[in-house]
């Protein structure tokens, strides 16, 4: 509607206003550190949208610009690689992710690992991917966001092979509820996972709304889905969000060690016997990840979540 285009327009407007004065006020910080500090936080909390839609994948395996990808002793590894960023996810990386995923499947691999650049594993969303609103306005951004998201998803649902994820540092919003639909989750003693939906009047994705209450049970599902709570490592392993946790001194010679042992198991019978065990529940996780994206969508447009996000700001242009 007119009057929630002009809603989120005024907020932007608050937004910008609150990010300069933020800079004002930090005296001898420069503009652009000040900028990357306020993206920092931004990130480290929102970490469900992914709101516009960028060109479609070229469908080659070169020229990433937000990832490395590479394949050696028969495991592709997808890492994700703007450090500088914390790895925040932005609309190219969504599709690149897309992309590398589907070739991933393809290739001659025995075992697909993601994991990230630096000292973090994925932040959330990209600042930036807020400000991109099409000429069709919010609702038009909102349902583009949810087509990103659930292309997003099913790529993860369809992944033909073992799926490893290398927890390399904290993580944040869809690159932990996406964490349900791999198959071991590796993860370094610092990391920490965190999905604080509600603070913003938003909602799960990723399948998280059905397989987080699976994996580690309704009442520690919620508490994270529902209140925000951030688990450490081994916090995560004892419920069973992750498989392993490592001493952060050793956690990468170790995983690889394994990971390369892994890699020499017979490539049929794993992505078989991968498939065997997610095919009983395709249907229903398809099924999932298309209510979730409705429900996000409805969230977005809601009055609600942008005055959640309006009075988050507001908090912390007061600090």
């Amino acid at each position: 509607s007119l009057l929630g285009q002009k809603r989120l327009q005024n907020m932007l407007d608050f937004v910008n206003k609150a990010k300069w004065d933020a800079w004002k006020s930090l005296g001898s910080v420069s503009q652009e550190e000040a900028r990357q500090q306020y993206v920092d936080l931004i990130s480290s909390l929102v970490g469900t949208e992914a709101p516009a839609v960028a060109a479609q994948p070229t469908g080659s395996t070169k020229g990433f610009q937000t990832l490395l990808v590479s394949t050696e002793d028969n495991i592709t590894t997808i890492r994700l690689n703007r450090p500088e960023k914390k790895n925040a996810i932005t609309v190219e990386m969504y599709n690149e992710l897309i992309e590398a995923l589907d070739l991933a499947g393809k290739d001659d691999s025995v075992i697909t690992v993601i994991t990230g650049s630096g000292d973090y594993y994925c932040s959330g969303n990209d600042l930036n991917n807020f400000t991109k609103i099409p000429e069709g306005g919010v609702e038009k951004l909102a349902k583009e966001s949810g087509e990103l998201l659930r292309r997003y998803v099913k790529v993860y649902i369809d992944f033909p092979k073992p799926l490893i994820g290398v927890i390399n540092g904290p993580a944040v919003g869809v690159s932990v509820t996406l964490l349900g639909l791999f198959d071991v989750v590796y993860a370094t003693e610092k990391a920490t996972f965190h999905t604080p939906f509600s603070q913003l009047g938003q909602s799960p994705e990723g399948c998280s709304s059905y397989l987080f209450p699976k994996i580690m049970g309704a009442a520690k599902a919620s508490e994270m889905l529902l209140f925000n709570k951030k688990l450490t490592a081994a916090q995560a392993c004892e419920v069973g969000l992750v498989t392993e946790v490592f001493p952060e001194s050793s956690f990468q010679s170790e995983v690889w060690t394994r990971l390369k042992a892994y890699a020499k198991l017979p490539r049929n019978s794993l992505a078989l016997s991968k498939q065997l065990i997610r095919v009983v529940e395709k249907e229903k996780l398809h099924a999932v990840n298309d209510a979730e994206v409705e429900r996000l969508v409805e969230r977005w447009l809601s009055d609600e979540c942008m005055q959640a996000i309006m009075s988050f700001f507001q908090a912390k242009s007061k600090l």
